[in-house]
């Protein structure tokens, strides 16, 4: 874990709730690989993103979510 105690990735209904959408179009955006972050593949089944790079995209810096693409 991190400093801070918190996880380095957000499940897709833990991004939803970040971005104020709801799961289904987060997971049929993850799945059509539309999601405004890289998803990150564990498995075949199994999807969830970078925390960074969603708070870098709240932040309004899209140099920063970039790096993570």
């Amino acid at each position: 874990m991190n400093s801070n105690s918190q996880k380095l990735t957000m499940t897709i209904p833990e991004f939803a709730e970040a971005m104020g959408c709801s799961k289904n179009l987060a997971f049929r955006l993850a799945r059509l690989n539309q999601l405004c972050v890289p998803v990150i593949y564990i498995g075949a089944k199994r999807m969830c993103v970078s925390r960074q790079a969603v708070l870098a995209l709240l932040s309004g810096n899209e140099k920063k979510v970039e790096q993570y693409e």
